[in-house]
């Protein structure tokens, strides 16, 4: 059963991607969005344990980034930046959508 989880907080302001990290399994996909964003930057604490979640396919919100003032070349090798259209694919090609608030 694969499952998309959504986050959508800063991981440094709040748990949810650390929540997030330790339930994803290998072939779960998890989407980045709003100011989950900042958690797919590079060079932080929090890209190291991206990059480290084996199996798992991370995205994050191209006009998330955007709208943050956060270039694309910012993001971490291997996270795919995705507009709004890929965002309902990924819902809908998944079993279930977890969010973390």
């Amino acid at each position: 059963m694969s499952t998309l989880h959504t986050v959508n907080k800063s991981p440094f302001e709040k748990s949810s991607m650390e929540s997030c990290l330790a339930y994803a399994k290998a072939g779960s996909s998890v989407l980045l969005y709003e100011d989950g964003i900042y958690g797919a930057i590079k060079g932080t604490t929090v890209a190291e344990k991206v990059t480290a979640k084996n199996g798992v396919n991370f995205y994050v919100l191209g006009p998330d980034l955007k709208a943050r003032g956060v270039s694309e070349d910012k993001v971490v090798d291997g996270i795919e930046i995705v507009d709004y259209a890929k965002f309902v694919t990924l819902a809908a090609e998944n079993d279930k959508v977890q969010a973390w608030v």
